[in-house]
């Protein structure tokens, strides 16, 4: 599903240059669960955002699908993001004063696609909010609001779920539940990638891999 190839990213800080990513590697199979860890400054962001296609690499080639996405221009890759990729963020990223139903259903709308309100709804019941699918995220707690999150990334039905410390704003139980819908999701057959700084959320995926500096230091 995923290839990336000595991937190089930097940015200007004040007078200096900081080497995010610094000549990365990997492959993501098809339906895999993966956490990627490091410390903060690590270059986890900087792989998401570029695996999430919202970035590109200064050098190296990344692949997705089996496409070279790595020189493509910004709308070019809107439209392979919007095709393949979910993503679900700590924040949540909700607008607050749309349900969750309306929340759940802009990417749809963004496309044009058809049957926007039914596939929503869809994308709430597997999640387990068919009952709270008129709730502003306020009237929500953390965890829902989150389950909310994961059921807008859905709804497009992406290969690629890039979930960015999803339960970073969670208490155990609501992170323990998260986690177990993350699972289901990759039992289904979707690739799911998750950031984190959390072992115990890093346990629960089949395969982790640490950065440190920019460079892919350990991967089991």
């Amino acid at each position: 599903m995923i290839k990336a190839e000595s991937l190089v990213k930097s940015y200007k800080i004040g007078g200096s240059v900081v080497r995010a990513l610094d000549g990365v590697s990997l492959e993501v199979e098809d339906s895999e669960m993966l956490a990627i860890m490091g410390p903060s400054g690590s270059g986890k962001s900087t792989l998401m955002h570029i695996l999430g296609c919202l970035d590109r690499p200064d050098s190296g080639r990344y692949f997705l699908a089996g496409q070279d996405v790595s020189k493509l221009n910004g709308n070019r890759l809107a439209e392979i993001r919007n095709r393949y990729i979910g993503f679900v963020f700590q924040t949540f990223n909700l607008i607050p004063r749309m349900s969750a139903l309306e929340n759940v259903e802009l990417p749809l709308l963004y496309g044009g696609a058809r049957r926007a309100k039914e596939k929503a709804k869809a994308a709430l019941t597997t999640v387990g909010l068919s009952d709270r699918i008129h709730h502003e995220p306020n009237q929500l707690s953390g965890g829902e609001r989150q389950k909310v999150a994961i059921a807008r990334a859905i709804v497009t039905d992406p290969a690629v779920i890039l979930a960015d410390e999803p339960t970073g704003n969670l208490d155990s139980k609501s992170g323990e539940e998260i986690m177990r819908l993350f699972s289901l999701l990759n039992q289904q057959g979707r690739t799911v990638i998750i950031v984190t700084h959390d072992p115990d959320v890093a346990q629960q995926c089949r395969r982790q891999i640490r950065l440190r500096d920019g460079r892919l230091v350990t991967s089991q």
